[in-house]
């Protein structure tokens, strides 16, 4: 059995969600970035968490954080 990059994406985005609410705070999504092998400063960390969530809700959900990396 194959897996596609988008499961194992998925897989680490369910992991860093903490709070099982199905988006990721700045912290979570600190943590997919380390699994992912992403490492920013607090900086760029910020940045491009404010540049994932394109619907302003303060958190990113697996969408926006899919669209990030397909930018990236």
């Amino acid at each position: 059995m194959t897996t596609k990059p988008e499961d194992d994406l998925l897989t680490v985005f369910r992991r860093a969600d903490l709070g099982g609410d199905d988006r990721l705070d700045l912290m979570e999504f600190t943590l997919v970035l380390e699994s992912l092998g992403l490492s920013w400063n607090r900086a760029d960390t910020q940045d491009r968490f404010e540049q994932a969530d394109t619907n302003r809700d303060g958190f990113i959900s697996y969408e926006e954080l899919q669209g990030l990396l397909e930018r990236l």
